[in-house]
């Protein structure tokens, strides 16, 4: 259970679809105090995970489990607009879309306020240990593709 003050660890699931805060730190940057584009890249892994997180999947959970899988990358399209810089406080948001058999699309934005930063499509897929496509089923498939702002934490 998270507690109810903003912000949350792992973020939160709101009607736009999951909000996570995060801060720009001197690793995050170049000589000049901007943002490396590959930073970009961990921030938007970090929303996923927590976002796959709070609906109730924990990614190690479904590596040790009795038929191990995990969500990795297919395709990832990236817009980068305007530079973030040292200190920045942004937030990283995912909204799902398309959800295949095996796979979900998802569109992720980095804020700073009101103004998007970097946005990016992202396409998941849940594999076997082997590298083999698992379908997404039950629970997981049901929040994802419900409406926006009405998820709740799976058992």
């Amino acid at each position: 259970m998270t507690s109810p003050s903003w912000p949350d660890l792992a973020g939160r699931l709101t009607d736009e679809g999951h909000v996570l805060p995060v801060r720009v730190y001197y690793e995050d940057t170049d000589a000049t105090g901007v943002v490396y584009h590959g930073a970009y890249v961990r921030f938007f892994e970090r929303g996923r995970t927590d976002y796959v997180r709070l609906l109730g999947v924990k990614q190690s959970e479904l590596a040790e489990s009795e038929e191990p899988a995990a969500f990795l990358v297919r395709r990832m399209t990236i817009d980068f607009r305007r530079p973030a810089r040292l200190d920045d406080l942004l937030d990283v948001v995912t909204t799902p879309g398309a959800v295949g058999g095996a796979s979900i699309t998802l569109t992720q934005t980095i804020r700073r306020g009101a103004e998007t930063l970097v946005s990016a499509e992202v396409k998941i897929a849940l594999v076997s240990a082997h590298g083999h496509p698992l379908r997404i089923r039950g629970a997981l498939r049901a929040q994802i593709t419900g409406p926006p702002g009405v998820h709740t934490q799976l058992s």
